[in-house]
């Protein structure tokens, strides 16, 4: 080994045979670690890629059931109903015609006819009575059946006919144009109903005398709930036009005492424009 050499370089000079003869003397030989290459870190093992597991199979979102159409019989088609305030226009085929179709209230629905009301139509009489009855509502006439015999009657003896064709005869109507269910009492809102129809048969008709027969006439004519017995024997107005107040003849039949009151209270019309 030169004076410039390293312990490592005298150590790597020996050869085998000299190391065996240190090793038998007992010198134990330093030998320089070998370099050591950079150990490599090993990377983590990878886990071996587990097999994509299916998407766990769910339901595909329930789309709503689609709604069956309705199954709704048509609209029945009816004729178009006329305005309350287009009635005071109406002359007598239009007026015939709204009533014919009306729809206002209830009773539309359990009607077999309208009662229009029958006469003639530039009578000086006008006969204003309260509902049909069932007779009226099978035939579409009013005041038929033993009541409307009793009325002839009266106004035979008065020297006026439901038949007659010139002034003499009458015109006859009813507040309503369609019959109560099982003949009940006219409810107040049916009769609202049905006034501007009574309205312009009284406006088409010009009659110089009304004769109301009944309460619910009374009423609705003269604006009142008085009884009939304390309105009898005067002279009242409707719409600039005299009326004189008795009894139904439905009434008169029940109660044939008052027949005698009756009879007065045509003579006061008879005395007013005979």
């Amino acid at each position: 080994m030169n004076e410039t050499g390293t312990a490592d370089d005298w150590v790597r000079e020996l050869d085998a045979r000299q190391r065996a003869m240190l090793a038998e003397m007992g010198v134990k030989v330093w030998t320089p670690a070998a370099a050591r290459a950079p150990v490599a870190l090993a990377a983590p093992p990878v886990a071996a890629p587990t097999p994509a597991q299916p998407p766990a199979r769910t339901s595909p979102p329930r789309e709503p059931a689609a709604l069956a159409p309705a199954t709704t019989a048509p609209a029945p088609i009816t004729p178009p109903v006329t305005a309350r305030a287009d009635i005071a226009q109406l002359d007598w085929p239009a007026l015939r015609e709204a009533v014919a179709g009306c729809r206002a209230c209830g009773l539309c629905e359990s009607r077999r006819n309208t009662v229009f009301g029958v006469g003639h139509t530039e009578a000086d009489w006008m006969i204003v009575g309260e509902a049909p009855g069932e007779q009226e509502d099978r035939q579409g006439q009013p005041f038929v059946g033993p009541a409307g015999q009793l009325l002839d009657a009266m106004l035979r003896a008065c020297g006026r006919d439901r038949q007659a064709e010139d002034a003499r005869g009458v015109f006859i109507a009813n507040v309503l144009k369609c019959r109560p269910p099982a003949n009940r009492n006219p409810a107040p809102e049916e009769v609202v109903q049905c006034e501007p129809f009574l309205s312009r048969q009284v406006a088409l008709v010009k009659p110089r005398l009304i004769i109301a027969m009944g309460r619910f006439a009374v009423q609705s004519l003269l604006k009142t709930t008085e009884p009939i017995g304390r309105l009898r024997g005067r002279v009242h107005r409707y719409e600039g036009v005299p009326v004189i107040v008795t009894y139904h003849p439905a009434y008169l039949l029940r109660t044939p005492v008052d027949k005698a009151k009756a009879w007065a209270d045509l003579c006061l019309a008879m005395d007013l424009y005979k």
